[in-house]
Formats: C-alpha cells, sequence, structure tokens
C-alpha cells in the first residue's frame, strides 16, 4: 500500500492545486502541513510518515511548487492569496477543524490562515519563523529565491545544494544532500535536474512588504487560544531569539524548542523536536479551538 495518495483541489481563480494524503484515522484531527517559500510537498514526507495512521496527514504543494499548477499571474504568488488557496482546500475536501504546521512562509500563511477560518486550527506548529523577519535572513533569500539551476546528475544537484544550505546544516553528509536535493528539484523530460518550483515567485517576494502580511503580530494572536509550537534553529537568520520569545510571551499556550546546530529552517525530523512535536499534537486533539 502507498504511504499517500495524490489530492487535487480548484483554487478560487482556477488553478489545479496538488497535496499528498497519508491516511489516517478520519475521527482524529487531521493534520495539514505547508511548504516554505520554494519548498513543496515532499519536504513533509519522513514526518508525515511518522504521524499519519492516528490522523490523516495532508502534506500540501502550494500553487507554483511541486504538482500544483503555476499561476498565471505571478503577483498571486503571495501570503494572502496562498492562505486562501488553502481555505478553499478546506472547504472542498471537507475539512473543519484541523491541526497546522507551517515551515518558514508555510507558517505566515498558517498565521494568516487563522483570521481566514477563525475557530477552525486546533493547533498551531510554527517553524523557523514569526510576524517578524530578520533583515539578514530576507536579504539571503531575496539573493536566491528565482535563480535559475540546472544539473545533469542527482550528485551535482546536491553538492550546489550543499554549497547553498552548508551554513544551516554543518552536521550534513553527501546522503543528507542528496536527499535534499531530491525535495528541491526534479527530474525533466529531456534528463535535466531543475528547481521543482515556478521561478515567477520571486516577482513578488522582491517587493518589500509582500513577505508576510500587513499585521503578523495581530495575525499571530489569532492563534492565542490553541496549542502553539514554536520550533526555532538556533542558527536561525530569519526568527531571531528575541522575537521567539515575544511570541511564547503573547500566546498563554505557547512552547518554544530550539533546534541546536542548525539554521533556517529544522526538518522537523531532529531529536530534539520529536517528543514535543507528540506533546503538542495530542494537546491539540483535545484542546477547544476558540468560538
Amino acid at each position: 500500500m502507498a504511504a499517500w495518495q495524490d489530492i487535487f483541489w480548484s483554487s478560487d481563480d482556477g488553478l489545479r492545486l496538488h497535496a499528498r494524503d497519508y491516511p489516517g484515522d478520519d475521527a482524529a484531527l487531521p493534520v495539514v502541513c505547508l511548504p516554505g517559500l520554494t519548498r513543496n510537498a515532499r519536504d513533509y514526507d519522513a514526518l508525515a510518515r511518522r504521524i499519519a495512521g492516528e490522523r490523516r496527514v495532508f502534506a500540501l504543494d502550494l500553487r507554483g511548487r511541486g504538482e500544483s499548477a503555476h499561476a498565471r499571474d505571478p503577483m498571486s504568488y503571495v501570503p494572502t492569496t496562498y492562505a486562501r488557496d488553502v481555505a478553499a482546500f478546506l472547504s472542498e475536501h471537507r475539512i473543519n477543524r484541523f491541526i497546522a504546521i507551517g515551515t518558514a512562509l508555510g507558517g505566515i500563511v498558517t498565521m494568516l490562515l487563522a483570521g481566514l477560518v477563525p475557530g477552525r486550527i486546533a493547533g498551531a506548529l510554527l517553524n523557523d519563523v514569526g510576524p517578524e523577519i530578520e533583515p539578514a535572513g530576507l536579504a539571503r533569500i531575496r539573493g536566491y529565491v528565482g535563480r535559475s539551476s540546472t544539473w545533469p546528475t542527482w550528485m551535482h544537484a546536491a553538492r550546489a545544494t550543499r554549497e547553498a544550505n552548508a551554513d544551516a546544516y554543518p552536521d550534513f553528509g553527501i546522503e543528507d544532500w542528496l536527499a535534499m536535493a531530491k525535495r528541491l528539484y526534479r527530474l525533466t523530460s529531456n534528463g535535466r535536474i531543475v528547481l521543482d518550483y515556478d521561478l515567477r515567485i520571486a516577482e513578488p517576494f522582491r517587493v518589500p512588504g509582500n513577505e508576510t502580511g500587513p499585521d503578523m503580530w495581530g495575525a499571530l494572536h489569532a492563534l492565542a487560544s490553541v496549542p502553539v509550537l514554536i520550533v526555532r534553529g538556533g542558527r536561525s537568520d530569519v526568527l531571531s531569539a528575541s522575537v521567539a520569545e515575544r511570541m511564547v510571551a503573547s500566546l498563554p499556550l505557547a512552547e518554544l524548542v530550539t533546534v541546536p546546530g542548525v539554521g533556517h529552517a529544522p526538518l522537523l525530523t531532529e531529536p530534539a523536536v520529536q517528543g514535543p512535536i507528540d506533546r503538542w499534537l495530542a494537546r491539540a486533539a483535545v484542546e477547544p479551538a476558540s468560538a
């Protein structure tokens, strides 16, 4: 039996969007996983396989990534549109209450979604992102997003991935880099290995302010009544320790876990987060969402 099945839904502007559906107990609250800016559903495969079974897990490809269609208008590649796309997914697949996991951009979308579908998020994991993003991290991301790269072999792609991300994952070996490359890239019909996203996602992202929403602290506060797990990479240049601490102080049911020796962003498979994720899932499954 396959670990997941491919499912699809339609956005408000008619795009065919994709998600992986990992089977589990339909009586339990499902988990909806949202990836980072240049990432896709494959990022969540290891986590989804570990936590599925007791609950269904959905790992989404945002528009322009993975198996989801590319947008006709590149200026729709903004967090508010992604949040509406996720709301359409929830509606089409009849998901009422759910638990959200969001990495980087996916965490921003999670915060916005809390206001868009009030009372329906039963718990949120925000992975290495908050209402304020460090300028150094933004500058680094703007420096690479949308740049075309193509490779003849997976080993070439792995080496390029290592060159770009060595500071964030200093303990990775070549097998780790190869696995990451296979999450980031895809093999084309002509045998080349290319990035698995629409390079035009860079167009709105390069406009200051488009990387988040207008009031992200207000968006975060919409999660005040549910368990929130904030995961921060100890070497992160995106989520500072001070902002993470302010997030915990502003959310009554929040917990902060720092993953040592990792930058932006933790993979959520590190030993330091396994126990906290399991405890947070158990809390989110029983504590009611706000009305």
